[in-house]
C-alpha cells in the first residue's frame, strides 16, 4: 500500500475507532472523552495493532490541541482573563513551584530518583494538569463560564505557559550552572513574544480581518482563521515555547475583534475532529498490558498525585479569596497529570533523565489520571452538595462568596430578581423592562456582564446562590425572582437561601432535569418551569388546533398538566402525586412565552 494512502487509512481508521468508543461510552452514560480514548487502545500499537503511520497521526492530532486552545482563547477574552488574573498569575505559579519542590523533596527522600535533578524534571511532570480534557468536561458540563471554570482554566493558561520554559531549560538540567541563563533566555523571549503578541492584536489582527470579511466569502475567512492560529502556534514552537501557547495567544488577539464569533463558528467543527484524533493519540500511548502488570505501583501513584495535587490547589485557590467550594472544584480538576507531560517525559527519557520503566510509570499514571478526570468533574456538583451538608463545612462553603460590584442605577425596592443572563435570563429581563417593571441581574459571567453594562441594566456581580450576594440583592424588599441558570446544585441553594432570607418571595425557577421540578417546589419554588416540556405543551397546543380541537379546552388541559407538573411527560412518575400550585400572574406567562423561543 502506498505510504500517503496509508495515512488515509489510519486516520479513517482511528476516527472510526473514536467515533465507535463515543457511541459506546455515551450508550453506557459515560463521558464520550474516555470512548475517544478506548478507541485509541483498541487500534493502537499495544491493542489491535492497526494503525501503522504512528507518527504522522499523532503529529497531525495535534492540531486538535492547538484549534481546542485557539478557541479557548477567543472564548476566554482578555476582559476575562483581567478578571482572573491575581489567582491565574499567582496561584498558577505557585502551584507548579510548589509541586515541582514537594515532588523533588519526597523523590529524593522515598528513593525515586537519583539526583534533585531528576527529582526537579519528575515535579515539572506532575505539575502539568490537562487543558484539553479539562476544556472538553467543562464544555460538557456548561462550567466554562462559571467562576469555578474561569480559576480553572486561568491555571491551566498558567501551566501552558510554563511548559514552553520548562521545555527550554530542560537541556540544561544536566549542567546546572546553566540552568539560570537559560531560565532568563525562555523568560526573554517570552516577554518579547507577548509585547510583540499585544501589538500585532491592537494594530495588525483586526483590520486585516475586516479586510478579510469585506470579501464576504467565507472560505477565505476560514482560511485565513486557520493560518492565523496555526501560524502563530508554529512561531512559538519555533521561538521554544508550546504550540498550545500560540494557538491560545492567536485566539486571544482577535477575541476582542467584532468577527471573533464568527472566527469561533467556522473554527468549532475543525476543533472537534481534531479534538477527537488528539484524544484517541492519547489512547494509542497507553499500554494496557504494562497497565495490568503493574496495576498496584499506578494506582497507587495516581492516589498520590490526585491527592497532592488536590491538597496544594485547594489552599492556594482559598489564599486568593475564592470560596470553598470554588476552591474545591479547582483542586479537583487540576488533580491529574496533563497529556503534555508525554511530551516532557519522552524529551526527558531522551536526555538519559529518567529510565524506560520510570517513563512507562509516568505514562499509565498519566493515562490513568486523565481517564479519571471526566467522571471527577463530572461528579463534583454532587461532591459539592454533599460537603454542603457536612455541619463543619457548611459555614465555610460559601464565606468569601461576597458580592463583587453593584451597578448605580440598581432600585432595590419592589424589584425582580433574575439570577442569570442567558438566553432566557435576557428575555425575562427585556420583557419586564417593557413592561416598566425594575429589574436586578445577578450574574458572574464576565462576558454577560459586559452586556449588561452595555445596555445599562441593573446588576449585582456575584453568585446567586451564596447569601451574602441575595441579602446585597435585597431580596426581602423585592416582589419576586427569577433563577434561570445552567448549574442545578447553585439552583437548588439559591431556592432554598431566599426562602430563609424572604419567606414570601415569589419564586419561579427554571429545571434543568426532570428530578429537580419536586426537589425545587419542596425548597419553596413558587413555579418551575421546564423548558422542554413547556415545548412540548407548546407544539401539542399548535397541532391540536391545527386539529380543530378546541382552543379553550386544550388551554384548560395544558394547565392541568402544567400543575401536576408535567406528570405525562416524565419517565418514571407512577408514584407522584399530582398537587396543585397556584401559578404566578405575570413571570411564568413570561417564562413560557421565553422558553417557546429558546
Amino acid at each position: 500500500m502506498q505510504e500517503d494512502f496509508r495515512l488515509i487509512v489510519d486516520l479513517v481508521t482511528v476516527l472510526a475507532a473514536a467515533s465507535f468508543g463515543g457511541l459506546f461510552a455515551a450508550a453506557l452514560r459515560l463521558p464520550v472523552l474516555l470512548g475517544y480514548i478506548f478507541g485509541g487502545i483498541v487500534v493502537g500499537p499495544t491493542g489491535l495493532g492497526l494503525i501503522k503511520e504512528l507518527v504522522q497521526v499523532e503529529t497531525l492530532a495535534q492540531f486538535g490541541v492547538a484549534f481546542l486552545l485557539f478557541a479557548l482563547g477567543v472564548e476566554f477574552s482578555l476582559k476575562q482573563l483581567n478578571k482572573v488574573k491575581a489567582i491565574a498569575l499567582g496561584g498558577g505559579t505557585l502551584q507548579v513551584l510548589l509541586t515541582i519542590a514537594l515532588t523533588t523533596a519526597l523523590s529524593v527522600f522515598v528513593g525515586w530518583v537519583e539526583t534533585p535533578t531528576q527529582g526537579i524534571f519528575l515535579g515539572g511532570i506532575l505539575s502539568l494538569s490537562s487543558t484539553a480534557v479539562v476544556l472538553r468536561s467543562l464544555m460538557e458540563n456548561n462550567e466554562t463560564e462559571s467562576a469555578q471554570g474561569q480559576v480553572t482554566l486561568g491555571m491551566l493558561i498558567i501551566q501552558d505557559l510554563a511548559l514552553g520554559l520548562m521545555l527550554a531549560v530542560l537541556p540544561a538540567l544536566d549542567h546546572p550552572e546553566s540552568v539560570g541563563i537559560e531560565i532568563i533566555k525562555a523568560l526573554s523571549v517570552t516577554a518579547l513574544f507577548a509585547g510583540g503578541a499585544i501589538a500585532a492584536g491592537t494594530w495588525v489582527i483586526p483590520p486585516f480581518l475586516r479586510w478579510v470579511a469585506s470579501t464576504e466569502s467565507r472560505e477565505l475567512f476560514l482560511l485565513s482563521v486557520i493560518v492565523l492560529c496555526l501560524g502563530i502556534a508554529l512561531l512559538t514552537e519555533q521561538l521554544g515555547l508550546s504550540i498550545e501557547m500560540g494557538a491560545f495567544v492567536a485566539g486571544l488577539m482577535i477575541s476582542e475583534v467584532e468577527y471573533a464569533d464568527q472566527a469561533l463558528t467556522y473554527v468549532e467543527p475543525l476543533r472537534d475532529v481534531f479534538a477527537t484524533l488528539f484524544f484517541a493519540a492519547i489512547g494509542m500511548l497507553i499500554d494496557p498490558v504494562f497497565l495490568f502488570q503493574n496495576w498496584e505501583l499506578i494506582l497507587g501513584l495516581v492516589a498520590i498525585v490526585m491527592l497532592g495535587k488536590f491538597l496544594i490547589v485547594v489552599p492556594l485557590v482559598s489564599i486568593f479569596r475564592y470560596p470553598l467550594r470554588v476552591a474545591i472544584f479547582a483542586g479537583l480538576g487540576l488533580a491529574q497529570i496533563g497529556e503534555f507531560s508525554f511530551v516532557l517525559a519522552s524529551e526527558g527519557q531522551k536526555l538519559g533523565l529518567v529510565s524506560r520503566r520510570v517513563y512507562l510509570l509516568i505514562l499509565g499514571t498519566t493515562a490513568v489520571t486523565l481517564m479519571v478526570t471526566p467522571f471527577l468533574l463530572k461528579a463534583t456538583p454532587k461532591i459539592l452538595e454533599l460537603l454542603e451538608k457536612v455541619p463543619f463545612l457548611q459555614a465555610w462553603m460559601n464565606k468569601l462568596d461576597l458580592p463583587q460590584e453593584l451597578s448605580a442605577n440598581a432600585e432595590l425596592q419592589d424589584h425582580v430578581v433574575v439570577c442569570g443572563y442567558g438566553r432566557i435570563g435576557q428575555g425575562i429581563v427585556a420583557l419586564l423592562q417593557s413592561k416598566g417593571y425594575a429589574v436586578l441581574v445577578i450574574e458572574e459571567a464576565e462576558s454577560k456582564l459586559e452586556m449588561l453594562r452595555s445596555q445599562n441594566i441593573p446588576y449585582l456581580y456575584g453568585n446567586c446562590a451564596s447569601p451574602f450576594v441575595l441579602e446585597k440583592a435585597e431580596i426581602d424588599h423585592a416582589h419576586s425572582m427569577l433563577i434561570a441558570i445552567s448549574d442545578p446544585i447553585a439552583t437548588r441553594l439559591a431556592v432554598q437561601r431566599s426562602i430563609a432570607i424572604a419567606p414570601n418571595i415569589d419564586i419561579v425557577v427554571r429545571a434543568k432535569k426532570d428530578a429537580d421540578i419536586d426537589t425545587l417546589y419542596q425548597l419553596g419554588a413558587k413555579e418551575v418551569v421546564h423548558p422542554t416540556f413547556e415545548a412540548s405543551l407548546e407544539l401539542t397546543n399548535h397541532l391540536l388546533i391545527c386539529l380543530g380541537e378546541d382552543e379553550q379546552a386544550i388551554q384548560t388541559e395544558i394547565m392541568e398538566m402544567r400543575r401536576s407538573r408535567y406528570v405525562n411527560f416524565r419517565p418514571n412518575t407512577a408514584f407522584i402525586l399530582p398537587i396543585t400550585v397556584p401559578l404566578s400572574p405575570t413571570l411564568p406567562s413570561l417564562i413560557e412565552t421565553d422558553s417557546k423561543a429558546a
